[in-house]
């Protein structure tokens, strides 16, 4: 291949999911290496780049924008240039839009290049305490249309069930679980790797009665495990 058809690469970059100590030598490098970043939130970035004295040009990419971006994030690969995609917390591709840059770039013919590092499932998942040995990833549940039809689908799930979910609605979605799924052995993560980290754990039942006396702010992660005794907590 020449010089002038060469494609950039596309470079998936894990960027902390809230202690800004959790990122890569790697990626940092290739931070620093790239033209151009594509970012979810550009100001929220920034915050990571002043941190490591990172002085590369940002580009925003997000949901509402991105067919947008697309077209202009293409024509830098076909330039020759590589670009590095982040997302504002943990692994780009995973509840946001980065799956539809990758396959785009892919059919241009562009490297894709993961750089791995921290991810809220994985550091929920083990911090559980529930089975790990198979899990499935729900993402956010849809606020309205779809939204029961997802949960019934789960209910005779026996793997542990990982869901995304805004403070706002956590007590909605525990109520939605314990109605559509059961009253499972149940985990929720909040604000993981930061200062005001917190796991509660018990059934589902318990964690509403918890969230109906606390307030919830941060970000959280709801696992629910299997409807078996052995793995209910003491």
């Amino acid at each position: 291949m020449s010089l002038q058809n060469k494609i950039g690469i596309v470079y998936i970059v894990s960027t902390p999911i809230g202690n800004l100590s959790d990122i890569t030598f790697r990626a940092i490098e290739i931070l620093k290496s790239v033209p151009l970043i594509a970012a979810e939130d550009t100001r929220k970035t920034k915050i990571l780049l002043n941190q490591y004295s990172i002085t590369t040009p940002l580009i925003s990419y997000y949901e509402h924008n991105h067919f947008s971006r697309i077209d202009r994030i293409i024509a830098h690969l076909e330039d020759g240039k590589d670009i590095a995609v982040v997302t504002d917390a943990g692994t780009p591709g995973v509840s946001d839009p980065a799956y539809k840059l990758i396959r785009d770039a892919i059919a241009i013919g562009a490297k894709i290049e993961s750089i791995p590092g921290a991810s809220a499932v994985l550091a929920a998942l083990i911090s559980s305490g529930l089975p790990t040995d198979r899990f499935i990833f729900e993402g956010f549940l849809p606020p309205k249309k779809g939204r029961k039809k997802r949960l019934v689908a789960l209910e005779q799930e026996t793997a542990t069930i990982i869901f995304f979910e805004n403070p706002k609605r956590i007590k909605r979605t525990l109520n939605d679980i314990l109605e559509f799924i059961g009253n499972r052995p149940a985990v929720v993560c909040r604000e993981l790797t930061k200062l005001y980290e917190e796991i509660i754990r018990g059934t589902v039942e318990e964690l509403l009665a918890y969230f109906s006396k606390h307030d919830v702010k941060g970000e959280c992660v709801i696992l629910i495990g299997k409807d078996d005794e052995n793995v209910r907590f003491k």
